[in-house]
């Protein structure tokens, strides 16, 4: 269908759009409120003929090759009523029961252009949406005890459906009574956090009111879209507009990727150069509840608003501020919230360039060695200025390069951390790659049809030979897995930190008023077209680089990667393309991984690293929150302290003055806390380079088709 070379700029739309700045397409656009009728909403006519038109496509070009059948069927419904419902709270079990009458029949009505289903389905959901508001405002007349010890599990997910109304008052009842806790340890009173919710739900309801029979469509047939795979999806005209914006890298605002998460609008990712990114105060998983325009502009509570709605709200003019109430999310669910200023400004590839740093380690053979460190945050090339001719133009490579001549001579080893590198550009992938190796085989492209593509360096221009290790966690993805994997396959460096995120997949997209005879925008599709393989003929896909010394990492797999996505494409593999892998390397893998579990045991900065992995994680992973608001400012004083002191423990380390109680915890950048797992990697690579200096045969084997 298409020739895989013309997609090298659009193809690596990793995680949700790594590129990018603030998007309304991560994960289709929920409704989020009720209307107080039930019916209202039913297909336009011009619907039919585009749903007939988007399951055409997805059926005969998508990657799977799945004919729409029972078992689409009965993932498309599951998909739908998760993105409608997805923790359970407005639905009753028989609503599900009465909704199972669709489950072997979704798929004829798709080819029929029947969407009536999806429409019967969305009506009952504003109907319960308004029977919940109603019942959400009386139970906060009512009020709360605070003093009653009793909990809440906040996921929900996987929870049966409510047998009863009076079931859901008490699911609510709790739920409510957990985000006015909330928000009183936020510094508000009972009657402030009150209003407050009370105007939240009206809020809710009222943008309920103003769902559109466009915003089913668009729900539904991203749902249709995501029973294919996750990173399939359909944009609606206005999502179509927000994604052309992404990949022009010219929107002014803070350099976010949200989306809808359990109607909070929820940070997927941050673009490298940011605001966002630069302020060190929003990291990924955290909730944006509250939007305010300038230094004093009034708050506007946005949980439960329309994600496209927040993100026209975040948006701005460049120089102009914005100011945002967040919940982290990594903090766990007993966090409070906590109010970030930014700046807006055009997102700019100078502030995600490649940039480098010098380590002095001293060697096992007591040798101080120097270790380069290339920071690379993302896979980027100014596309413009290259088709214009500019010959300074900037890119991934074209900034390594440069850091790399400037290296010369000057170190004895490299690391090149690709931790939280999203992807971006397959070509910069393939050109990075040999400036390491040289010329050969870097990738491999399999379409639908079974055909095989290889991108290799032709150039053949290595550029740094020396010992090299490539750092990676679970958010290093698409191009950064391609990189790390052919510097593994080649036996050319380590592979150090936890295995990547796991997108193998080639999206293209589809303009589907090309397709159609209608003259109104009728969106794009994004479609999954090909698989990635590395040159060893393994996929990146679900497993992504396993890497051979672990290092833990904050992020979790469990919640984040393609293995945590529905109905992501398998792992498999195809034969091996021709490569010349060095296999000196491996066998000096054993000693390295020996001598970093020799310090990991003994070192004790690294050993404060792990423990402060495992607070963190063990607040990441608790579902279930104490109600009694003596327990929960126990919890939450027993966080900040961990924190303080953390900070304070480095701060001691370099002759800082410690903090005091009521400071600021600082963070990113400001904070005296080393990055253990970067110092590590560095160690190892000394180890290489004292390893490696002893005698070693020099041999390569030709491997593959």
């Amino acid at each position: 269908m298409h020739n895989i070379r013309t997609l090298k700029f659009l193809i690596l739309l990793p995680l949700v759009l790594s590129l990018g700045s603030p998007g309304a397409f991560a994960k289709p656009t929920a409704p989020a409120g009720a209307i107080a009728t039930v019916g209202d909403l039913m297909p336009a006519a011009r619907h039919a003929s585009l749903d007939r038109t988007i399951a055409e496509l997805l059926s005969q070009h998508h990657y799977r090759q799945s004919s729409l059948d029972n078992r689409l069927s009965a993932l498309i419904l599951t998909t739908y009523l998760d993105d409608l419902d997805f923790n359970r709270s407005y639905f009753l079990a028989s609503d599900i029961a009465g909704f199972e009458r669709y489950r072997d029949t979704l798929d004829d009505a798709l080819k029929k252009g029947d969407l009536h289903p999806a429409y019967d389905i969305f009506n009952v959901y504003l109907h319960r949406l308004a029977e919940r508001t109603a019942r959400i405002q009386s139970l906060l007349e009512q009020g709360f005890r605070f003093d009653v010890d009793e909990s809440l599990n906040v996921d929900r997910k996987d929870a049966p459906w409510a047998a009863s109304p009076a079931d859901l008052d008490e699911i609510w009842r709790k739920r409510l009574k957990h985000e006015m806790l909330t928000l009183i340890l936020s510094g508000k009173d009972q009657a402030a956090a009150r209003e407050l919710l009370s105007k939240r739900y009206d809020n809710r309801l009222r943008q309920a009111q103003q769902s559109s029979s466009d915003d089913v469509f668009q729900l539904y047939m991203n749902a249709v879209a995501q029973a294919f795979d996750p990173h399939t999806a359909y944009f609606s005209p206005r999502n179509t507009e927000n994604f052309n914006i992404q990949m022009r890298l010219s929107l002014e605002g803070i350099g976010c990727v949200l989306r809808m998460e359990d109607e909070q609008v929820t940070v997927v990712e941050l673009v490298t150069g940011g605001p966002a990114d630069l302020s060190q105060q929003i990291k990924a998983a955290d909730k944006i509840v509250g939007v305010a325009q300038g230094e004093d502009g009034p708050w506007v509570d946005v949980v439960g608003w329309r994600l496209d709605d927040v993100v026209e709200r975040i948006r701005g003019q460049r120089g102009t501020v914005v100011r945002l109430k967040v919940l982290p999310g990594k903090a766990g669910v007993t966090a409070a919230e906590k109010t970030v200023r930014l700046v807006r400004d055009t997102i700019k590839l100078e502030k995600q360039a490649a940039k480098s740093e010098v380590k002095t380690i001293r060697g096992s053979d007591g040798r101080e060695l120097r270790i380069g460190i290339i920071t690379v945050p993302a896979f980027y090339s100014d596309f413009e200025a290259a088709r214009r001719g500019v010959e300074d133009y900037r890119s991934t490579t074209r900034d390594v390069r440069r850091l790399l001549k400037d290296l010369d001579g000057k170190i004895d080893g490299l690391v090149l951390d690709l931790r939280e590198n999203g992807g971006g550009s397959l070509q910069e992938a393939v050109d990075l790659t040999g400036l390491f190796i040289g010329d050969g085989p870097v990738v491999q492209v399999r379409n639908a049809s079974g055909r095989v593509e290889v991108e290799e360096d032709s150039e053949g221009s290595r550029l740094y030979g020396g010992p090299l290790a490539v750092l990676v966690d679970h958010a290093s993805a698409s191009a950064s897995e391609i990189f790390a994997g052919a510097i593994q396959d080649y036996g050319r460096g380590i592979v150090i930190g936890d295995p990547t995120f796991g997108k193998g997949t080639v999206q293209t997209l589809v303009d589907l008023n090309r397709l159609t005879r209608a003259k109104d925008p009728q969106g794009q599709l994004k479609l999954t077209i090909a698989k990635f393989y590395r040159v060893n003929g393994s996929s990146t896909q679900h497993r992504g680089v396993r890497p051979d010394i672990a290092i833990p990492s904050v992020v979790d797999s469990e919640e984040i990667g393609e293995s945590a996505q529905k109905n992501a494409l398998p792992w498999d593999e195809i034969a091996a393309t021709r490569y010349r892998a060095d296999r000196n390397l491996a066998a000096l893998v054993p000693e390295l991984t020996r001598r970093h579990q020799e310090r990991a045991t003994s070192d004790p900065d690294y050993q404060a690293f792990l423990r402060d992995l495992d607070f963190t994680k063990e607040q990441q992973d608790r579902t279930t929150v104490s109600l009694q608001e003596k327990q929960r400012r126990a919890e939450h004083e027993r966080i900040e302290n961990w924190q303080r002191d953390r900070e304070n423990r480095y701060r001691a380390a370099k002759n800082l003055p410690p903090l005091k109680a009521d400071d600021e915890i600082p963070a990113g950048k400001d904070s005296a806390i080393p990055d253990a797992a970067l110092d590590e990697s560095a160690r190892i690579v000394a180890d290489l380079v004292v390893l490696a200096s002893a005698p070693n045969a020099q041999s390569a084997v030709v491997m593959g088709r």
